[in-house]
């Protein structure tokens, strides 16, 4: 109970003791407490030194001092001392913010903030977590992340998660497939965290309280690192952006309905990037899948408009409103 004011159980279970009974010499106590008479005697040095107990000559007397006065002067050293110890910690907040600016005033790249690296920003992420006060807002594309990541992603959410953070998060549908990426999410539901998939995302987005965003500096490259924007414009573009996905997305724990055209979304998806023009390959990269998966999805998609050729399939896809 007091050990904030430098009291043990012991130093403490004595001094209430001797206010109880204050007749009771040092052989009482102990005989009392069912402790030795040295135990008593250590207990009673460090109650005089705090000024709790006054001793008689012989030192086998004590007398305690009245709480209010003893208990409540130590009291008041100690919020003396946290009030210094708090204008420290101000003081040195001031220092690290002013570093910090300096800093990120050689890191400045226009309206933006350059991260060169993962671990820049894996540090900032870091930081950000501990800073966001409302919401957090994320893409996660590709496909199943590493364990290390997985590792840090779930101690920063859980950070933010506790605080009253709201956290909504999408994934690509790859994932689905991943049983620990699956096994995250749910532990992010029972926090209180939401995610969705859908089949592509246009890169990898986080957003911190609707003022700060992250995204790579190559979309292709995230090795690479990041670019923190601060921007009220483009900052609402991308909140927007994030949004649109999120009303299409899937929640996690559901599965995708199919469409009008018994078209699953990953295969919609991909419809539509090779309309576009894109290879088998490229495909893949966008859906984050194996080519195999997008051979096969396209063999079953071309069985179903009973054509011949991936040509024909196109045309017959097409005529019937797929594209």
């Amino acid at each position: 109970m007091f050990d904030i004011l430098g009291l043990s159980t012991h130093h403490e279970n004595v001094y209430r003791a001797m206010l109880q009974h204050p007749e009771l010499n040092v052989a009482g106590l102990a005989e009392h407490l069912a402790v030795s008479p040295e135990d008593v005697r250590d207990a009673l040095d460090v109650l005089a030194d705090l000024a709790l107990v006054r001793m008689d000559v012989g030192g086998d007397q004590a007398r305690a001092v009245r709480p209010q006065a003893g208990l409540t002067a130590l009291l008041a050293k100690v919020e003396a001392d946290v009030a210094v110890r708090q204008r420290q910690v101000e003081a040195t907040r001031a220092v690290i913010a002013a570093i910090a600016h300096a800093h990120d005033d050689h890191h400045q790249v226009g309206e933006g903030r350059l991260l060169q690296g993962v671990d820049a920003v894996r540090e900032r992420l870091a930081e950000l977590a501990h800073a966001a006060r409302t919401e957090c807002l994320s893409f996660t594309p590709g496909r199943a992340q590493s364990p290390d990541t997985m590792r840090a992603e779930s101690e920063l959410n859980q950070i933010a998660l506790q605080r009253g953070v709201r956290i909504r998060n999408v994934y690509q549908e790859s994932f689905r497939n991943d049983p620990a990426t699956m096994a995250h999410a749910n532990w992010m539901a029972g926090l209180g965290g939401q995610s969705r998939t859908t089949p592509t995302l246009p890169m990898r987005l986080v957003i911190v309280d609707r003022e700060t965003a992250l995204v790579p500096i190559d979309p292709l490259d995230s090795q690479r690192g990041a670019l923190e924007l601060r921007s009220p414009g483009v900052i609402a573009g991308l909140v927007g952006l994030f949004e649109q996905v999120w009303q299409g997305a899937t929640p996690f724990g559901e599965k995708g309905a199919p469409d009008e055209y018994d078209l699953s979304s990953q295969e919609r998806a991909l419809i539509r990037l090779l309309a576009e023009g894109h290879t088998d390959e490229a495909a893949a990269r966008k859906l984050a899948v194996s080519l195999r998966s997008v051979q096969r999805m396209m063999t079953s998609l071309t069985e179903r408009l009973n054509a011949a050729s991936r040509f024909q399939a196109g045309v017959q896809a097409s005529r019937q409103g797929w594209v």
